[in-house]
């Protein structure tokens, strides 16, 4: 990534020329003006971002990035992101990255150039040069997802005793054949949660074949589609753990379309709990993250960023929540994870 000294020594002028330049100061002359942006044109540099690194004056206005704003897991975050902002005396401009790196990094540049004081992000893959970059030049704070290698704090639950807990619950309940929906392997989410997973079905004798791992993108169509795929194969699996909600929601989906039931035919987990997994016929069975506190906490953290204070990362449990997609009782109980 050029830096505003790189664009200097381009055209062979000052820092200070290159900053007047950048501002339209008047005082530049025509020829400095059309070398420094050449080589701004040749460096592909970005001059907003670094120059609001070196800048004193706030806006008290975050920025948060989050992956699908149809997902009701991630609207419900960033209601409580706005709530505890407002309530220390922060406003948050929202960017929807709908899955996609692409759109993720738009937003990423465009709050920068909106002057935010601090940047949230859910990141949609861990392969974005421009979040390195955003990680130099902002204070910055991962949420629910990160990029392993880039030295922000990172506020998420830890789903692995959950998931232990959910496949002990498919086990007790006679399930022997499980899949799984997974997310993208460019998140860790999408990669923690099969590895989990598979790591929860040896400890009680029973593998994970290529067969029953479905690879999905966190859509409800892609969890439609890949449990067309098992309901095709020699062997279905007689229970699926989807990896978000609306992958679960399109699993559903596909059930119903073959004429079939959840569980009698397919028992079917969640992880990511929503309100309307009461509602549905029958309620499922989800793994629930305490979403609110976590979006309350990711404030907390890039504030103390912006503020000067330490920042801490913030884990925090999931839980199981039992209800009847999986075959169970018809008047079930909630357990926990501590």
């Amino acid at each position: 990534m050029a830096s505003i000294k790189d664009v200097a020594a381009e055209a062979g002028v000052s820092v200070a020329t290159v900053s007047r330049v950048l501002n339209d100061h008047p005082s530049v002359s025509a020829d400095a003006r059309t070398r420094v942006l050449a080589a701004v044109e040749a460096l592909g540099y970005r001059p907003n971002a670094v120059a609001r690194s070196l800048r004193t004056d706030q806006t008290h206005t975050l920025g948060l990035v989050i992956s699908d704003v149809m997902n009701p897991y991630f609207t419900e975050l960033a209601r409580s992101v706005e709530e505890e902002a407002r309530a220390l005396g922060y406003s948050v401009i929202i960017g929807n990255a709908d899955e996609r790196p692409d759109l993720q990094d738009h937003h990423v540049r465009t709050l920068l150039d909106r002057r935010i004081d601090g940047l949230l992000v859910s990141p949609t893959d861990g392969g974005s040069p421009l979040m390195l970059d955003a990680a130099r030049v902002t204070p910055m704070v991962f949420v629910d997802r990160w990029i392993p290698g880039v030295d922000v704090p990172v506020v998420r639950a830890d789903g692995r005793a959950a998931v232990r807990d959910l496949v002990s619950h498919l086990y007790a309940l006679g399930h022997r054949r499980l899949a799984i929906i997974a997310g993208p392997a460019a998140t860790t989410t999408g990669r923690e949660r099969v590895e989990v997973f598979r790591e929860a079905l040896a400890e009680y004798g029973l593998g994970l074949p290529d067969a029953y791992i479905g690879q999905g993108d966190f859509q409800a169509e892609s969890g439609r589609r890949v449990t067309e795929g098992f309901l095709d194969l020699p062997e279905p699996p007689e229970a699926v753990f989807a990896a978000d909600n609306l992958m679960a929601l399109g699993a559903l989906d596909a059930v119903r379309a073959r004429g079939l039931r959840v569980p009698d035919d397919l028992a079917l987990a969640a992880f990511d709990d929503i309100p309307w997994f009461v509602h549905t016929d029958p309620p499922v069975t989800a793994i629930a993250q305490p979403t609110g506190e976590l979006g309350r906490a990711a404030v907390r953290a890039l504030v103390d960023r912006i503020e000067g204070r330490p920042p801490q990362s913030v884990t925090l449990a999931a839980r199981l929540v039992v209800r009847r997609s999986c075959g169970e009782d018809p008047t079930p109980v909630q357990r926990s994870t501590t």
